[in-house]
């Protein structure tokens, strides 16, 4: 049975996948740094299986969580897995045997790590794969031949859609000229909010927007969000938690914003599904429009 909360917030497509707008981010569940066990398997095989337990039919992941232990958790936990369960991931990054993150980004690579995906969650198709650039280079032949590997592994069944991540519009703008793309995946919060102008182009198609580390980034000194004192003032007013104000906001922002927050608890997930039922009044649209440190806007 769906969480009433999570029902509150709607859905929004995902190409052919018609996915709630609150879904979940299982990146967390690898060890400190993404790297290796995590701290606590069989919370976390729990959290992911009271995830779709609550609703939640987007899950987004990637080989290199681990490498490899993310998708394991989520075999273990999720299959047979729901027909309505649209699982996403990413290519482009490897791990090295001390964890660090390398790029693998090749053509040949990318098809490479989407079969690698398929192969640990033990699925034959995702519902979607991201191009997660690393570089930041501008776009050219280079993303061309990655755009068109992705295109290759659509064509042929492995993927229902492409995605990019961590891009700039004329990405964006150079990508939807060649395919379709079913979502962008970019850094966006109360903090930061560079890639305004790449959601409004993405809003304007009606492509998914995805921002990755939705309340900041995870135990990061610089991450003022919840502390904030506006955000924790409007908790209190509004009976909310600092993070649900934060995710909230992203809710009401624009309607085709994907959540995919991230957590090792259960408790931390009940708190994210609970940000679906937080309604933002004017008064609290008006506050958070003066947020410090938002970036260009």
């Amino acid at each position: 049975m769906t969480d009433p909360d999570l029902e509150a917030a709607g859905s929004f497509a995902l190409g052919r996948w018609q996915v709630k707008r609150l879904g979940y981010g299982a990146m967390q569940l690898a060890g400190d740094n993404v790297f290796g066990p995590p701290r606590d398997r069989d919370e976390a095989l729990l959290v992911l299986r009271a995830a779709v337990d609550s609703g939640i039919n987007h899950l987004d992941t990637a080989q290199y969580y681990g490498p490899g232990v993310v998708n394991a958790l989520i075999r273990e936990a999720l299959s047979p897995y729901p027909g309505d369960l649209a699982i996403v991931s990413k290519v482009a990054a490897r791990r090295d045997e001390r964890g660090a993150v390398l790029p693998y980004d090749e053509p040949d690579q990318l098809r490479a790590g989407i079969e690698e995906n398929l192969e640990t969650l033990g699925i034959e198709r995702l519902a979607a794969v991201n191009l997660r650039l690393m570089d930041g280079s501008a776009p050219g032949p280079r993303f061309d031949a990655q755009l068109a590997a992705l295109v290759a592994a659509r064509d042929e069944g492995l993927i229902d859609g492409i995605g990019l991540s961590n891009i700039s519009l004329e990405h964006l703008l150079r990508g939807v000229a060649q395919t379709e793309i079913v979502c962008v995946q970019n850094l966006f919060n109360l903090a930061d909010q560079r890639s305004l102008g790449i959601l409004e182009e993405c809003t304007s198609r009606g492509t998914a927007f995805v921002p990755f580390c939705p309340l900041g980034w995870p135990r990061a000194t610089q991450n003022t969000i919840l502390t904030d004192p506006t955000v924790v003032s409007l908790a209190t007013r509004l009976n909310a938690s600092p993070a649900q104000i934060a995710l909230a906001w992203l809710l009401d922002l624009a309607p085709n914003i994907l959540l995919i927050p991230g957590t090792r608890t259960r408790a931390h997930l009940a708190e994210n599904i609970h940000a679906g039922g937080v309604r933002l009044d004017d008064a609290a649209r008006a506050e958070l429009a003066q947020f410090p440190n938002a970036g260009a806007r």
